[in-house]
C-alpha cells in the first residue's frame, strides 16, 4: 500500500483553491497551474514531449486539456492504461453568503462551525475526517489521485512497466469539448508511440445510491444520456372559438404525462436499473401574449439508457408519442361534445389524426416535396441562426425544426420527434473480449488486496450512474445505432458536431475508481478524506500495475 493520504490531500486541496467553474477562464487557469506543476519535474524536463497543454478544438471558450504520459522502465511495452479526470466545477452560487469561501476549504469549515447544519453535515464537520468545498468530491480529490500517481512514476519509473498516460480534461460539466478535443491527441500518440490502450481508469465521484448506504462503489461503464425532443405544432384559433383549433400545449401536456416516470422507458440491464425519463423543458413558442393559442411548442425529456441505442429510443418514443397524440384527441373530442351539449352549437368531426414523424423522416418529406429551394433557404438559415449567442444547443436545434415546418405542406397537427443535445454513449464492461477480462480481473484483485485497509464494503456496479467523459473513451452501439443520433439531430454539422469514429479508434474499457463523498453540486459538497486521498489512489494503483504486468 503506498501511504499517500497527506500527498494526495495536500494535491487535492490546491486543485479546490483554484476556482475552475466551467466556461469561465478559470478553466484555463488551472490548466496552466497543472501544466507548470507537471513541466518542473525531471522526467517532464528530460521529456517535454511526453507533456501537453492543448486548447479545445471547434469551441467557443479558450480553455484547456493537460495530456501527459510516463515510459516505465521495468520493462518496455506499448500497453498503455489511461487514467482520466476533469479539472472544471459547476458554479459556486448555491453557497449563498459563503460563496467567496466555495474554494477555500479551511475557511469554508470554519464558517460552517458557526452555522446550524443538518445533523449528518455537522458529524462530519466535527469529525475532522472530512473536506468541504467546491469541487473536493466531483472531481479533484480523484483527479488528485491521478496527479499523484503520474508524479510517483514520473519519479520512478524504473517501478513501471508499460505506459501511463494522464488526460486531464476541462468542461466535464458542460458540453464534453475537453475529452473530444484530446481523442486528437490519444490517436496521434497511439500512432506515434504504437501504444495499445488497453485501459481506462476515470476518477469521478461517487455516492451512497439509499439513505444509509455504506458500501463504496466502483464502477464499470457508464450509463448513456440522450436528449429525445419534440417539436409540436397545433391549429392555431382565436380562444373564443378554441374548439375550431388544437393547442399544442394540450398535445405538449398529454406527451409529458405519457413519457414522464413511465416504467416502460427505464433500460433496465445487467440487474441495474437507471432512472426513468423526465421533462427538462416544456414551452410553447409564442413569442408574446396574444388571445391566439400557440402555433407550436417544445418539450425535451432527459433520457438514461444502459443498453439501447439512439435508434430504438427513437422507435419506443414514437410509439409512446402515438399513444399521447390518440389519447389527446379522444380527449379534445370528448370534451367538444360535451361543450356542443351544453351551448347547442352543432358538433363538427374533428379533422386531426395522429401524426408523428422522426427529424430524419421530417427532412426526408420536406426535400421530397421542395427540391433544392428548400435545402438553400435552411443553409442560409442555419447560418443566420448560429450568430444568435442567446440560442443554447437545444433551442438552437427547436429553431431549426421550426423554420423547416414553414415549408411542410400539410400543416395540420404533428410531433417532430428529434435530439437536440450531446448524445453521452453508454458504455458496458462485461468481459465480452480479452482486454475487458483482464481489466475486471485486475479490479477484483486490487479490491481484495486493498479491502482490509478499509472498514466499508468496497462494491462493484456495472453503470456509472452520472453523466460523465467515459462515454468519449468507448462505445457499445454499433453504427446504426450512432447514425439515428446524427440524423435526427438539427443542429448535427452547423451548432453541435461529434466524431464518432474517434471515439472507436480509442475505445478502451473504461472504468471508475473514485472519490466517495456527499452533496455533489450542492453547498455542502463534502469528500472522506480516509477513502478518497489513500484508497483510491491505491486501488487505481493496484489496477495499473496487474493490467501492465
Amino acid at each position: 500500500m503506498l501511504d499517500c493520504l497527506n500527498e494526495v490531500l495536500q494535491l487535492t486541496k490546491k486543485l479546490v483553491s483554484i476556482p475552475s467553474i466551467v466556461n469561465t477562464s478559470g478553466e484555463k487557469d488551472i490548466a496552466t497551474a497543472i501544466h507548470h506543476q507537471l513541466s518542473s519535474l525531471p522526467y517532464f524536463i528530460a521529456n517535454p514531449n511526453h507533456l501537453v497543454m492543448a486548447p479545445t478544438a471547434d469551441d467557443e471558450v479558450e480553455r484547456y486539456n493537460i495530456t501527459a504520459f510516463v515510459k516505465g522502465t521495468k520493462r518496455l511495452s506499448d500497453k498503455t492504461v489511461i487514467l482520466m479526470g476533469h479539472m472544471d466545477t459547476v458554479g459556486i452560487d448555491d453557497f449563498a453568503q459563503f460563496k467567496d469561501l466555495a474554494c477555500r476549504p479551511a475557511e469554508l469549515s470554519k464558517a460552517y462551525s458557526a452555522e446550524k447544519l443538518p445533523a449528518n453535515v455537522e458529524q462530519h464537520l466535527n469529525s475532522g475526517e472530512w473536506l468541504f468545498g467546491r469541487g473536493v468530491l466531483d472531481m479533484k480529490s480523484g483527479l488528485a489521485s491521478h496527479l499523484y500517481l503520474l508524479q510517483y512514476y514520473a519519479e520512478h519509473p524504473e517501478a513501471l512497466a508499460g505506459n501511463l498516460l494522464l488526460v486531464a480534461e476541462c468542461d466535464e460539466e458542460d458540453s464534453s469539448h475537453g475529452i473530444l478535443s484530446a481523442l486528437k491527441i490519444l490517436k496521434r500518440w497511439k500512432e506515434t508511440y504504437r501504444f495499445n490502450y488497453v485501459a481506462a481508469i476515470n476518477a469521478d465521484f461517487v455516492s451512497p445510491r439509499y439513505e444509509g448506504d455504506e458500501n463504496r462503489y466502483i464502477y464499470k461503464g457508464s450509463v448513456g444520456k440522450l436528449l429525445p425532443s419534440f417539436f409540436i405544432t397545433g391549429q392555431e384559433t382565436h380562444v373564443g372559438s378554441c374548439f375550431e383549433g388544437f393547442d399544442p400545449n394540450f398535445l405538449a401536456a398529454e406527451l409529458t404525462r405519457e413519457i414522464n416516470y413511465n416504467p416502460l422507458l427505464i433500460d433496465k440491464a445487467y440487474g441495474e436499473t437507471p432512472a426513468p425519463p423526465v421533462s427538462l423543458k416544456q414551452t410553447d413558442l409564442k413569442p408574446s401574449y396574444t388571445v391566439q393559442t400557440a402555433l407550436s411548442s417544445f418539450v425535451y425529456y432527459n433520457f438514461l439508457i444502459h443498453s439501447w441505442s439512439p435508434k430504438e429510443v427513437l422507435e419506443k418514443l414514437r410509439h409512446h408519442a402515438e399513444i399521447a397524440f390518440k389519447r389527446a384527441l379522444d380527449t379534445f373530442t370528448e370534451r367538444y361534445l360535451a361543450y356542443c351539449q351544453l351551448s347547442s352549437e352543432t358538433y363538427r368531426p374533428v379533422p386531426w389524426t395522429v401524426r408523428v414523424f422522426t427529424y430524419e423522416e421530417f427532412q426526408e418529406l420536406l426535400v421530397e416535396q421542395n427540391g433544392e429551394t428548400y435545402l438553400k433557404h435552411m443553409k442560409e438559415f442555419t447560418a443566420d441562426l448560429l450568430a444568435d449567442s442567446t440560442l443554447d444547443l437545444r433551442m438552437y436545434s427547436a429553431r431549426v425544426v421550426e423554420e423547416a415546418w414553414k415549408f411542410m405542406q400539410d400543416k395540420s397537427p404533428a410531433m417532430i420527434l428529434f435530439y437536440s443535445s450531446l448524445y453521452s454513449p453508454r458504455v458496458e464492461v462485461t468481459g465480452k473480449n480479452e482486454q475487458e477480462e483482464q481489466l475486471i480481473e485486475a479490479l477484483e484483485k486490487a479490491i481484495a488486496k486493498v479491502q482490509p485497509h478499509y472498514p466499508n464494503p468496497i462494491v462493484t456496479r456495472n453503470f456509472f450512474p452520472y453523466i460523465s467523459d467515459m462515454s468519449f473513451v468507448a462505445m457499445s452501439d454499433d453504427e446504426a445505432g450512432s447514425q439515428a443520433a446524427i440524423l435526427n439531430n438539427p443542429a448535427w454539422g452547423t451548432k453541435h458536431y461529434v466524431n464518432y469514429q474517434d471515439i472507436r479508434d480509442i475505445n478502451v474499457p473504461v472504468i471508475c475508481i473514485g472519490p466517495y463523498g456527499l452533496d455533489a453540486h450542492k453547498k455542502h459538497e463534502r469528500t472522506e478524506t480516509a477513502y478518497s486521498c489513500q484508497i483510491v489512489p491505491n486501488l487505481i494503483n493496484e489496477v495499473v500495475r496487474d493490467i501492465l504486468k
